[in-house]
């Protein structure tokens, strides 16, 4: 089977859930409501500081909480007071997302994995293991796929990408080599999943894999990119159609 006949390349995905002023991203609430209308999920993981794996993309609480300090700090037992702007959502649990999930749409986790490899993608993977729906992984980090591809080779990866600026990526060659995906060779991707600002690329063009085009903001944008892409990653507005 052609990875474009695969649950990725099938339907527009949301991005951090089906997410609006009621539901935040990444909140359950978001991803009852991409289940609602049947999209599959873009969702990001890191670990707290028990160890645990939340779905929660930024490493500051501020944006999303309005509280000080980092989600690493975090324990288990303090998710349910850490709400998700002023509503009722909390921060959840990968676990808690599954079981709500529960195979009714594929699910795109994305490994926020920046600097030492191994404790993240390890307890995702025991974790995703278990899970009976479809599902894949992505990440900028090149060494996050790689341990998939050594551990659970069956496992679906994409690699991420966009052009990286001198204040997101210091080093020169770090940044040209993450930016061209030149260390594709330790990630081996099923698929490619680029900043949609920066398509078409040439780098994109040259791997030659399937490519998911996120984050996608508009109908007019999505149209302008239907030849750059085979899928969208989608948030602020619906879709005119499916793939």
């Amino acid at each position: 089977m052609s990875i474009l006949d695969s649950c990725l390349f099938k339907k527009p995905i949301a991005y951090r859930g089906l997410h609006n002023a009621e539901y935040p991203e990444n909140s359950t609430g978001a991803f009852e409501n991409a289940i609602k209308h049947g999209f599959p999920i873009k969702l990001d993981v890191q670990c707290i500081n028990d160890g645990s794996v939340v779905v929660f993309r930024d490493s500051k609480l501020s944006r999303m909480t309005g509280k000080d300090g980092y989600v690493s700090t975090l324990e288990k037992s303090q998710l349910k007071d850490t709400r998700l702007g002023e509503t009722e959502y909390c921060i959840p649990t990968l676990e808690e997302v599954l079981e709500l999930v529960n195979g009714k749409v594929p699910i795109l986790v994305e490994i926020e994995s920046e600097d030492k490899i191994g404790r993240l993608e390890k307890r995702a993977e025991e974790i995703l293991k278990a899970y009976g729906g479809d599902f894949a992984v992505q990440s900028f980090n090149p060494y996050s796929l790689g341990y998939f591809k050594q551990n659970a080779p069956h496992v679906m990866r994409g690699q991420l990408s966009t052009v990286f600026t001198k204040k997101e990526v210091p080093s020169f060659f770090k940044r040209r080599a993450l930016t061209r995906m030149s260390l594709n060779n330790i990630s081996q991707p099923d698929f490619i999943s680029y900043n949609a600002e920066f398509l078409p690329n040439k780098y994109v063009s040259k791997i030659g894999l399937p490519t998911l085009a996120q984050p996608v903001r508009s109908q007019s944008q999505a149209d302008k990119l239907s030849e750059y892409c085979d899928n969208i990653i989608f948030e602020k507005f619906i879709p005119d159609c499916a793939k």
